[in-house]
C-alpha cells in the first residue's frame, strides 16, 4: 500500500536527514506528541483516581450501613430504633433474591459514655455472630475483634479513634454508659479495640457491642432487633433489588403488627449526601476527558497543518507522478496516525507509572477530615484504559479529515518550485 509506505518513510526520517529527504520540523513533531501525551495522561490519572475515590469511599458507606436496610417505618423519624421480627424464615426469603450476597442482623440503642474528663453521645450497634466483620477488621488500629453474640455477652466493645481520644480511652480499659427510657439503665463496658475510617459520619458515635447486650438494655425479645442489613454482590443491582424487596416484604407485617421498610443507602440521610457527591465526581472527569481530548485534537490539527506545508514539495512531486489527492491525504493522515500513537504511547507510561507510584507508595495525601481517607486511592481498570485509547485514537483521528483536505489545493507547478 503506497500510502502507508510513504507515511513510514516520513515518520522514520521525521528526526532525521537521511537519504536526500526533507526533514519535518522538529517543533511541529514534538509539540504534536506532546499534546496527545499529556492530555492521554491525565485522563488516565483522572479516572484511576475518581475510581479509586469513589470505591473506597462507598466502601466504607456500605461496610457500615450495607446497601439496603429492611427496618421499621417509624425508626426513620426518631433516635431510638423501633424492633421487628427478624427470623430465619424472613432471612431465608431474602436470602432467595437475585443479587443478595448476605443478611446480617443488628440491633441499635442511643447512649452516652462517660468517664472522668468527659462525656459522649453514642449509638450501640449490636451485631451477633453471623455479621461480616471484615470491613471493621480493615480499619483496626489497635486491640482486636471479639465473638458478637446474641445469646450471652461479655460485656465488650469495639470503638472509634474519634470517641478514644474523646474519652481518652484505649484497650482493655472500662467505661460507663447511661440510658434513657422510663427510668436510667447503666451499664459498663471493657474496650477489646479501636477502629479508625475516617468517616466522621459513623466515627463520631458508632460502638460496637453484642446483639444480646443492646437487645436486653431494650427489652426485647431474642427474635426481635433494631433490622436486616443487605449486602449485595454488585452496587449496579441496588434499585432491582431494593424493588424486588419493596414488594416481596415492604409493608407487611410481624406477628406483633409492626411493619417492615425497606431502604438503601439512597435513602439514608446520612449517606445520601455523600453518595450525590461521589455521583458528581462523574461529572468533573467527563468534563476533564473532554477538555483533553479537544486538546489532543486541535494540537494534531495545528501539527498535521505544518507537516503538509513542510512537504509542499513531496506533495507537488507526488501529484507530477500522477499520484491522487485521496492517496496522498490517506499518506499524511497515516503519519499522522503514527505521532499519534508514539504520543498515546508515552501518554499511557507516564499516566500509568503515575498511578502506580501513588499505589504503592501513596505519595499524595489527603486530609482525611475532608475526603474520608488519608491517601489518594486509584482503581487500576484496564478495561477503562483501553476505552479511553480507543475513544482518543478515533476522535484525533476524525479530527484530522477535514484538515487533511488542503492537500487537494496545492498546485504540483507551484509545490515543486516552492522552497
Amino acid at each position: 500500500m503506497l500510502s502507508l509506505f510513504l507515511a513510514k518513510r516520513f515518520f522514520k526520517n521525521s528526526d532525521k536527514n537521511t537519504g536526500g529527504v526533507r526533514k519535518a520540523s522538529p517543533p511541529a513533531l514534538r509539540i504534536a506528541t506532546a499534546g496527545i501525551a499529556v492530555g492521554l495522561a491525565v485522563m488516565v490519572v483522572s479516572i484511576c483516581f475518581v475510581r479509586g475515590f469513589q470505591h473506597e469511599v462507598s466502601g466504607k458507606i456500605a461496610g457500615f450501613t450495607s446497601h439496603i436496610e429492611v427496618i421499621e417505618p417509624n425508626s426513620l423519624s426518631s433516635p431510638e430504633s423501633f424492633p421487628v421480627v427478624t427470623d430465619e424464615k424472613l432471612i431465608n426469603q431474602i436470602k432467595q433474591t437475585p443479587g443478595v450476597e448476605s443478611v446480617q442482623r443488628f440491633s441499635q440503642k442511643m447512649g452516652i459514655f462517660k468517664t472522668q474528663s468527659d462525656f459522649a453521645g453514642v449509638l450501640l450497634k449490636g451485631v451477633a455472630g453471623e455479621y461480616d466483620l471484615n470491613f471493621i477488621k480493615h480499619y483496626m488500629v489497635s486491640g482486636h475483634l471479639p465473638h458478637f453474640s446474641d445469646s450471652e455477652t461479655k460485656n465488650e466493645i469495639v470503638i472509634s479513634q474519634t470517641i478514644a481520644n474523646k474519652l481518652k480511652l484505649s484497650v482493655g480499659d472500662k467505661v460507663y454508659s447511661y440510658y434513657f427510657s422510663n427510668t436510667i439503665k447503666q451499664r459498663r463496658f471493657k474496650v477489646v479495640g479501636i477502629y479508625n475510617t475516617y468517616m466522621k459520619q459513623f466515627d463520631n458515635n458508632v460502638v460496637l457491642a453484642d446483639m444480646y447486650a443492646v437487645n436486653q438494655l431494650n427489652r426485647w425479645l431474642p427474635e426481635q432487633s433494631s433490622g436486616l442489613e443487605i449486602r449485595l454482590g454488585s452496587y449496579d443491582d441496588l434499585d432491582k433489588v431494593q424493588y424486588i424487596l419493596a414488594k416481596k416484604v415492604g409493608g407487611h407485617t410481624d406477628r406483633f403488627k409492626r411493619s417492615y421498610a425497606v431502604l438503601s443507602v439512597k435513602d439514608n440521610p446520612v449517606t445520601s449526601s455523600v453518595l450525590s457527591w461521589l455521583n458528581l465526581l462523574d461529572l468533573n472527569v467527563m468534563v476533564i476527558l473532554v477538555i483533553m481530548i479537544c486538546v489532543a485534537g486541535f494540537t494534531m490539527v495545528s501539527g498535521l497543518l505544518i507537516l503538509i506545508l513542510e512537504r509542499t514539495q513531496t506533495i507537488g512531486v507526488l501529484k507530477a507522478l500522477g499520484a491522487t489527492n485521496n492517496r496522498i491525504r490517506h499518506t499524511f493522515l497515516w503519519y499522522a496516525a503514527f505521532i499519534i500513537g508514539r504520543g498515546m504511547l508515552w501518554g499511557n507510561v507516564i499516566g500509568i507509572s503515575v498511578v502506580m507510584l501513588q499505589k504503592y507508595t501513596h505519595v499524595v495525601s489527603l486530609d482525611p477530615e475532608v475526603y474520608y481517607v488519608p491517601y489518594a486511592p486509584v482503581d487500576f481498570d484496564v478495561l477503562s484504559i483501553v476505552v479511553l485509547n480507543v475513544i482518543t485514537l478515533l476522535v484525533t483521528m476524525l479530527a484530522l479529515v477535514i484538515p487533511s483536505y488542503l492537500v487537494s489545493h496545492i498546485q504540483p507547478a507551484k509545490a515543486i518550485q516552492f522552497d
